[in-house]
């Protein structure tokens, strides 16, 4: 990590945490925030937390780094591969087509920016931690455990994602010293840190509020506990390691210096065990519902609106508008070039698509198919905005999700009045949705017990009768799961998440966790000669992103990842 002074700003006014060996200097003003004095205080403590929120919007964190662009490509999903740029290490294309650079500057800027959050959030819990507010009783006492709870949470969110795409890190759970002595740190094995997170969640989430007394904007709750079911599925699945561990087990084919391994029978029938507890808690709550309409939740979420009846949406990162979030901008329905309706900049969504196996994968009365997939592009012609289908294209499918024409007449005054700019749509970047919840506790149902059970099959034709437009609580022999095995099951799982998470940062990831990303990846180069681009590049290597350059020149103590 870059050297960090532990400066804060709030409401424009410096916290500096600084020594000087002069006594006359040493003395301070009255009206000086110090830690100390910033920690005692509800109201200061409280800008401090808004600071790891606002760390959230920045492009290189959630804004669109992390929220889409670098959790691909996957099976399905991709960031064009067609063009010059799709074998430029120093382009982004190029990167996200797996001809990655460790020098590539924005892999230094995503990880600084997430490393960044993490120190603020690092100084929330330590300055709470600190403080008399944590033990002066009553409600005082109660608004600092709930401080304190959504700084874990937000850190155990961040750390997450960022093992996702580099496994073992620094693992940093304090504020940096004055004297540096805890900033540049040796890896730590990523299930280490993921077992450290499940304690602080558990601990986090008795300090939290349901949906309901508060914005889903912020953490609650129900995030804390569904974060910690995603980390324990995490924790159980396969992850390439920088050396063999003892009791694991080793998958076939696997590297012999750099194995691909997972807990054995016995662990991970409690980390299976473990989440499907949490996820109990959250549908047993009842404060989260799906929308009955799939059309619905989606035209909410582009005209940023918040549901406030099914609260679908567990926890969302609250963007801007005008001024952060590109969901809508850079993937969703493509614009083709100016018009009076939305702008002179269109959008700017070309790079981001699915494939046309995705699209086939869906049962033609599948509501989702339409919904996430747009075989066509917007034109304004004669006045009018027309849709043109884009012919036989197999890799170019556009995103429907995020759609321009079902945003807000407030949206679209800001996309005119930014002019030939970047607009940002202020869309929020959803972090965990009730489906995910449902589809969670049906694949864990199905390990824990080697084949789908009763509350499996509940949980899951939820998500599928609600895909066909069905009554949601009300089985239907048409579109209900029945009669499988637990591998059919496992296998029809994988495919609905697919369905229905499209473009939720969550494939490439599942297909890691789940051991089948090289042979999902491989099987798409079998069925696309004209997309090597894109499948042909992955290697064992590409399961992790290369260490940034900088990073491993400035911190000695760091490994380079697997292969690079």
């Amino acid at each position: 990590m870059k050297k960090i002074f532990k400066t804060l700003l709030i409401g424009g006014v410096a916290l500096n945490m600084m020594t000087s060996c002069s006594d006359f200097l040493d003395q301070r003003s009255p009206s000086e925030l110090t830690e100390e004095t910033v920690f005692n205080s509800i109201y200061y403590a409280n800008n401090v937390l808004n600071k790891v929120y606002g760390s959230l919007t920045n492009d290189q964190t959630y804004s669109q780094y992390f929220a889409f662009v670098w959790c691909l490509n996957s099976d399905y999903e991709l960031v064009d591969g067609f063009g010059a740029d799709a074998s430029n290490t120093s382009s982004e294309r190029g990167n996200m087509n797996y001809n990655q650079n460790p020098g590539w500057a924005n892999l230094s800027k995503a990880w600084d920016a997430m490393f960044s959050a993490i120190e603020y959030a690092n100084i929330v819990v330590d300055g709470i931690n600190n403080s008399e507010l944590i033990t002066a009783g009553g409600s005082t006492q109660t608004e600092a455990e709930r401080i304190k709870a959504e700084a874990q949470v937000l850190r155990a969110m961040l750390y997450l994602d960022l093992i996702r795409n580099f496994g073992d890190l620094p693992m940093k759970m304090e504020s940096s010293k004055p004297d540096l002595s805890n900033a540049y740190l040796a890896k730590t094995d990523r299930d280490v840190i993921l077992d450290y997170l499940i304690n602080d969640l558990e601990d986090a989430a008795e300090h939290l509020s349901w949906a309901g007394s508060v914005s889903t904007e912020h953490v609650t709750k129900g995030y804390a506990h569904s974060l910690l079911a995603n980390i324990a599925l995490t924790r159980a699945g396969w992850a390439i390691r920088e050396s063999a561990k003892a009791g694991y087990e080793t998958a076939p084919n696997s590297d012999a210096a750099y194995p691909t391994q997972r807990p054995g029978t016995e662990e991970r029938q409690k980390l299976y065990e473990l989440a499907l507890k949490h996820l109990n808690i959250v549908i047993g709550s009842g404060k989260h519902q799906l929308n009955p309409s799939i059309e619905n939740h989606w035209d909410m979420v582009n005209k940023l609106k918040l549901d406030e009846t099914y609260r679908e949406n567990i926890f969302e990162i609250p963007m801007g508008l005008g001024r952060s979030g590109e969901l809508g901008y850079t993937v969703g329905v493509r614009i083709n070039g100016a018009s009076s309706k939305y702008g002179e900049k269109g959008n700017s969504s070309g790079k981001m698509k699915v494939c046309a196996p995705y699209f086939w994968s869906f049962d033609h009365d599948d509501l989702r198919r339409d919904l996430t997939c747009a075989p066509y592009t917007l034109k304004e012609t004669d006045g009018k905005m027309v849709e043109s289908f884009d012919g036989n294209k197999p890799f170019e499918i556009y995103l429907a999700k995020w759609d321009i024409r079902k945003m807000s007449e407030e949206w679209r005054t800001v996309a005119i009045n930014t002019g030939n700019a970047k607009w940002m749509s202020g869309i929020n970047v959803t972090k965990m949705r009730y489906p995910y919840v449902l589809l969670m506790y049906a694949e864990a149902e199905n390990e824990v017990n080697q084949g789908p059970t009763s509350e499996a099959y509940a949980a899951v034709n939820q998500v599928v009768r609600r895909g066909y437009g069905k009554p949601v609580n009300t089985p239907d022999g048409s579109v209900d799961w029945s009669g499988m095995d637990y591998t059919e099951f496992r296998e029809e799982i994988q495919r609905e998440r697919a369905r229905e998470l499209a473009y939720e940062s969550l494939r490439k990831g599942d297909l890691i966790r789940w051991g089948i990303f090289l042979t999902q990846m491989k099987d798409c180069l079998a069925d696309a000669n004209n997309a090597k681009a894109t499948f042909g590049n992955v290697t064992a290597r590409d399961v992790l992103w290369p260490i940034p350059s900088y990073e491993m020149a400035l911190n000695t103590n760091l490994k380079q990842n697997p292969g690079w």
